[in-house]
């Protein structure tokens, strides 16, 4: 249910106003009324017969919508990392209305069961639409998964095989379901949208693309592109080798052309790329921006608090 908020008023209207619709004048001075429930839209900024009191009244109503909580959808909520975008999400509910898209309901049931919670085939378009109406931003963090081929017995000396699965390769998840996403986020007006690949997509023959004939990398570029070129606020994560490890306790990197892959520092954990995504809904500086992310290993640097920092080291767009 959605939060009511009250705004006092502090005016009374002349009862000759008709012109604007304005509040009655047996309305008591120290009266508040719905925040939501009320139009402030049809308010002009100067009342016809020059009363400030309107100019206030727009001011507050201004100042009381960018307060209210955003509401931010994660896609892919059921894997290891989206799982902790919309933990964390849900922990700062003073400040954001989770939502979470997932496959299937045996996702859905492993993240809570919540009924912020939508199930959903992102390569269908149509079955998306519903969780992403009435958004105001949008995580992207599905991705094509490839599994090994079974038999495989590494004392045979055997390098493992893998696939995709049918109806998951990455040219359907990586491209076509996450076109999808961006398409239907500009239809509904989303404010912006941050979108997490992988560091490696300059090099057309990185091994992952090779995994499963999947060109994973080259579908998770394209995505990209298309989304930088979709004039929506963007930001594109491309992070490092992923760890499962606490989050918080390091120095992260940025960087781009994945020149931080020739160093010491290519992996980061789970739990920061999360934040980094939430972190990026804060400030204007993460906005129309495409970045690596990595980070230096624990113990060694001052852990990343200062992320407004952080993202005005950034300065490439794609």
């Amino acid at each position: 249910m959605a939060t009511t908020t009250r705004v006092p008023l502090f005016f009374s209207c002349s009862p000759r106003c008709r012109k604007y619709a304005c509040l009655p004048t047996t309305l008591p001075e120290s009266s508040t009324l719905s925040f939501r429930s009320f139009p402030f839209s049809f308010l002009s900024t100067t009342h016809h017969n020059g009363n400030k009191s309107f100019r206030r009244l727009r001011a507050v109503s201004a100042s009381m919508a960018d307060s209210l909580p955003s509401t931010v959808l994660v896609t892919g909520a059921g894997g290891r990392t989206g799982s902790i975008v919309y933990k964390k999400l849900k922990e700062r509910s003073g400040q954001y209305v989770a939502r979470g898209l997932v496959r299937t309901q045996e996702s859905r049931e492993k993240i809570g069961g919540a009924e912020d919670v939508y199930v959903g085939d992102i390569t269908e378009a149509e079955r998306i639409t519903p969780a992403i109406q009435g958004i105001d931003a949008l995580i992207i963090l599905t991705s094509a998964v490839p599994k090994m081929k079974p038999g495989f017995d590494p004392s045979k000396g055997e390098r493992p095989e893998f696939y995709y699965e049918d109806g998951a390769y990455p040219e359907q998840v990586d491209w076509i379901g996450q076109k999808n996403q961006i398409d239907a986020a500009k239809d509904a007006g989303v404010k912006q949208i941050v979108l997490v690949g992988s560091m490696g997509g300059t090099n057309l023959n990185n091994p992952l693309n090779s995994l499963g004939n999947g060109n994973i990398l080259i579908w998770k570029r394209k995505a990209e592109q298309y989304l930088a070129d979709s004039g929506i606020p963007y930001t594109i994560i491309r992070a490092g080798g992923l760890q499962d490890k606490d989050g918080g306790v390091r120095e992260l990197l940025v960087g781009k052309d994945d020149e931080l892959l020739q160093t010491e520092t290519r992996t980061i954990a789970r739990a920061d790329v999360a934040e980094v995504c939430i972190q990026a809904l804060q400030f204007e500086e993460a906005k129309f921006k495409a970045y690596d992310l990595a980070s230096k290993p624990e113990g060694t640097g001052t852990p990343t608090k200062d992320f407004k920092a952080l993202f005005s080291q950034v300065t490439t767009r794609f």
